[in-house]
């Protein structure tokens, strides 16, 4: 039975993906998903923060059309309440008002793409990570954009397992990539390889392009701006994807 070498692993471990430094044994695929850019100089994925986003954005008016119709109803009995009653109200309008922040921070919040890019000349990773607490909307969501040595890059595969209230099973499964402090297998960060569904070809297709450079890919395409984002009015909303500058142009450039 496998056992995993970082410390700690990551939640829903499953396996350690071959090292950054070994040849994969998988064919590079990355499936439905498509560079955002690869030229000789570094590869940048697209990574987006949720399966489906703009979906919660239009439940917020139909939140607040019930809660103006029920306290209008409320309001003209108000007299007639009895105490529960008024506990129910006023608990019942605190939570969906609570429900329809959470589900506009939710869609609105993260900014439109958060990219991964591999600069194969400096073999360095930059991450363009989003932190937020989802169950408190008045907490100040952050953007962290950071950067490793690509030899401190781990792949961790993870699989949950999970029961819907109805006995269903739901499983999820993905890819993370843990940075270690150099020497050691001690994780000092962790992030996403994407938002479900990588899996160890397309870690494949980032160490074949790291190793053996872009002639060993299929053509990737033309180049795809992560700040166009069609008709969806929540992306519309989002803030647009900035890198700092410094991080930037280290990261699409040769030393």
């Amino acid at each position: 039975m496998k056992k995993p070498k970082l410390i700690p692993p990551c939640s829903g471990w499953l396996e350690d993906l071959p090292h950054t430094d070994e040849i994969p044994a998988v064919i590079p695929d990355l499936g439905f998903d498509a560079p955002n850019f690869q030229n000789g100089v570094f590869l940048e994925l697209p990574r987006a923060f949720a399966f489906l986003r703009g979906c919660l954005i239009w439940l917020v008016p139909i939140i607040y059309s019930y809660v103006f119709v029920f306290s209008w109803i409320t309001y003209l009995d108000w007299r007639f309440l009895k105490i529960d009653e008024w506990i129910i109200f006023v608990s019942t309008t605190v939570f969906v008002h609570w429900s329809a922040t959470v589900f506009w921070k939710f869609d609105v919040a993260p900014p439109r793409d958060l990219p991964l890019r591999f600069n194969r000349a400096r073999k360095r990773v930059y991450a363009y990570n989003f932190n937020y607490c989802w169950w408190n909307p008045f907490e100040r969501s952050r953007i962290e954009p950071v950067a490793y040595d690509w030899s401190q890059v781990r792949a961790e595969r993870w699989l949950k397992r999970g029961a819907t209230p109805q006995g269903g099973l739901i499983i999820k499964g993905g890819v993370v990539l843990s940075i270690v402090k150099p020497g050691t297998n001690e994780v000092i960060d962790r992030f996403p390889l994407t938002t479900m569904g990588a899996d160890e070809h397309a870690w494949a297709y980032i160490c074949t392009y790291m190793q053996q450079g872009p002639d060993a890919l299929p053509p990737p395409g033309p180049p795809k701006d992560h700040n166009d984002v069609g008709l969806n009015i929540a992306l519309l909303l989002a803030p647009k994807v900035k890198w700092p500058a410094d991080m930037d142009r280290e990261s699409r450039t040769a030393p």
